[in-house]
Formats: structure tokens, sequence, C-alpha cells
């Protein structure tokens, strides 16, 4: 007697929520486990065995594995994309935002606007090809002023040491270039069509965060406000060696977790477990994150 193939991977990832009259959809791009890098050596202002300890007790992988989403806005007259994941940039284990655009029928020629959290190479490597040409041919990119300022800054290329740090600035040079004639760079919190501008800087210096409303409801997707939710609703303090400002990333992270638990503001983000919305809640001094309960219905 036949039987079906053994599952070896998840079906695409994929998962849709309206916000009013908007469906946000979380595309899971994969996840960074390179068992060469752990992400205990880079989590700053805790001790590394109160992480693990942390990172064990809520029942996640050892060593770490980082999450990467990316999010599809279908608003009434446009489809826009907030980051791009990692593309061929970060090893195979990433790379899926493609066939999971396509698992719901977007061709790159469908997307009208990319929103940029930041420069990062998980947030725009699948923003380019091989060969640095831009993969979504009518896209309008909107970018905050200081993250493409400081990606362009020749003074950091110049400071990044030699391999991977080198190649990810270059990255980040090679897809402002790619999308060069139809960059919009904003400075504040303006609103492109439903989507409004959140700044939250720290993490680079124009890390922005985009909120959504729509008939009384609302999502902020937040970027990397949190890369180990983990550890770092616990921790807020808790930042990461690459966090370009550290000490106001911590600020930001505060500031915004505050602001979403006291407004009850639904929140998703790029490095949340897929797929990545819910909700923050106070816990003593600190936070905790509850997802959001999964719904057949859209």
């Amino acid at each position: 007697m036949s039987r079906a193939p053994k599952p070896t991977q998840q079906s695409p990832g994929v998962h849709h929520l309206a916000i009013g009259d908007i469906v946000v959809t979380a595309l899971n791009d994969g996840m960074l486990g390179d068992p060469t890098f752990n992400f205990f050596d880079v989590v700053t202002n805790l001790r590394r065995s109160e992480a693990e300890a942390l990172h064990r007790a809520t029942f996640r992988a050892l060593p770490p594995r980082l999450v990467v989403n990316a999010f599809l806005l279908h608003l009434p007259d446009r489809l826009v994309l907030v980051d791009g994941g990692c593309g061929a940039a970060m090893g195979p284990t990433l790379g899926r935002l493609a066939g999971n655009l396509a698992a719901v029928g977007v061709r790159p020629e469908d997307i009208d606007t990319i929103l940029v959290t930041h420069l990062h190479p998980d947030h725009v490597g699948g923003l380019v090809d091989g060969a640095g040409q831009a993969v979504f041919p009518k896209a309008e990119f909107i970018v905050h002023d200081a993250d493409a300022k400081y990606w362009s800054d020749d003074a950091v290329l110049a400071q990044a040491p030699e391999g991977p740090e080198k190649q990810f600035v270059l990255l980040s040079r090679a897809t402002l270039a790619a999308y060069r004639d139809r960059i919009r760079t904003i400075t504040g919190g303006e609103p492109i069509g439903g989507v409004a501008a959140v700044p939250a800087p720290g993490h680079t210096p124009g890390h922005t965060g985009w909120r959504i409303a729509s008939g009384g409801d609302a999502l902020l997707i937040w970027g990397d406000v949190v890369h180990l939710p983990g550890i770092q609703f616990a921790h807020p303090e808790a930042g990461m060696a690459f966090d370009v400002d550290g000490a106001q990333a911590v600020a930001t992270r505060r500031r915004i977790m505050d602001m979403a638990a006291t407004d009850r503001l639904r929140v998703a983000g790029m490095h949340m477990d897929f797929p990545g919305f819910g909700h923050v809640v106070r816990a003593g001094q600190a936070y905790a994150f509850v997802p959001e309960v999964w719904s057949a219905d859209v």
C-alpha cells in the first residue's frame, strides 16, 4: 500500500490577519541558525548564563535560531511589502520570501511600494538579485533618511571589518543603488496611504516601525525592537552587539513596549516567532508577549 511521503519541511510560511479593511500577510523568510555562530555571544547588558536560562525556560532551540519575517499589506489601492528578507545573503535556511509571495499569488511586479524598517541584510537581501538588480521592478522604495545616509557613508564602509560585516554594508549600498530612481526618504512619522512611520532609532540610526490603522483597529510592525523574544521582553535592557547605538536601542525598546502595553496595540516583528502577531503586557518591571490567537478566518 502506498503512503504519502514523510514531510521534511513546513507548508509555506504564510499567515493573514485583518486590520479593519486591510489584510496583513506575514511571510516567513526562514530561520538563521548557523551552527558556527551563537547569538548569546552578541547579547549585551545581560549575563550569558541568565540569557541561556531564559531561553531554555521558553523551550526554544539552543543555540538560538533567529526567525526572519516580512509582511505584505493589502491596501485598497496598492500592495505594500514591509522588508524583503535575506535573499541569498545569509545561507540556505533563509530566502523563502519569494516562494511565499508566489504561494499567495503575488508576482514581483505586483508590488507597488516597499517600506524598509532598516537596511540590514536580513531585511533587504531579498530586494536585489545576484547581479545587484532590483527584484521588484515597479516598487517605490521608502526608507528613513538617516538609514540611507548612514549606510551610504564611506566612513562606515571603511570601518567595517573585512568579511561578512563589510559584505553586509556593501549589500545595503547595492540595494540603495538598485532602487535609486525610485527611492523616497522620510525623516519622521509621515503617513503613507494607510500606514504611518514610527521612528525607532538605535538599532540603526533610521530604524523605523510602520503602523497600520483601519476600522478602529491597528497594528505596529516594529522591525527589530526585539531579536530574541525569549529574553528581551523579560529583560528589555538586553541589547545586541550590532546595535549601532546600544543605549538608544534600549530606550527605544522600553518606550515602544510601554506604548504597546498602555495602548493595547497589537504588534508584529521581523524576529518574533512566526507569524509574529500579538500583544505586549506588563510583567512587574518588565514585559511579556501574548501571541495572537489563531483563527481560520481572516
